[in-house]
């Protein structure tokens, strides 16, 4: 089988910048395996398969993989997938495509820059303050005890974390083993603070 792929720079204004993307074109009677292992071959942080040039239920089918795993959704695969089936699979300009995504439907509109719009929060499990400070080698104390530890996702779960302050994030250490315990793998990490970097 032979399978036609672009290599898009997302976010970039010339070749060889922004955060690369392999998007293919087919791949819909391939096995899950294949799938993972063309995206490990390919190497980017993601690889995408659009699985049909035909749209299915108003939206194209589109499944996204790292070279690990495949993931519900992710954002810069979202964009340069949309732009490679507006560029190169449809045959007139059109002014919004939608993914059909693991995650949902999301709709990308194009105009001088490409705007996607991503599934509502939804807020998951709240986690132990003193559990995860342990796995940031922080104290209780440099937690924001205003807002909760907590998985929050559009897509892609993420655990949000939120500190008191600059000195606290700058002496975060992660022990993702810990957290990994805590929230289970495969989850991105957001640590902020209310304080701007000078």
């Amino acid at each position: 089988m032979s399978l036609t792929f672009y290599i898009v720079d997302v976010f970039a204004e010339e070749k060889y910048a922004g955060n690369q993307l392999a998007v293919v074109r087919g791949g819909a009677d391939l096995s899950d395996e294949a799938l993972g292992k063309i995206a490990l071959e390919m190497n980017y942080s993601e690889t995408t398969f659009v699985l049909a040039d035909e749209e299915v239920d108003d939206g194209y089918d589109v499944r996204i993989f790292t070279p690990g795993m495949e993931v519900p959704f992710a954002g810069h695969p979202t964009l340069g997938t949309a732009y490679v089936i507006r560029h190169e699979i449809l045959t007139s300009p059109v002014e919004a495509v939608t993914l059909n995504l693991k995650a949902g439907r999301i709709p990308v509109t194009f105009g001088e820059v490409l705007w996607m719009r991503q599934l509502p929060p939804t807020f998951g499990a709240k986690l132990d303050p003193v559990l995860m400070a342990r796995a940031l080698n922080l104290e209780t104390a440099d937690l924001d005890d205003r807002f909760p530890v907590q998985e929050v996702s559009t897509g892609l779960p993420a655990l949000i974390v939120p500190l008191r302050n600059l000195d606290a994030l700058r002496r975060c250490k992660v022990d993702w083993e810990r957290c990994a315990e805590l929230a289970g793998p495969g989850k991105n990490l957001y640590v902020f603070c209310p304080e701007p970097h000078e």
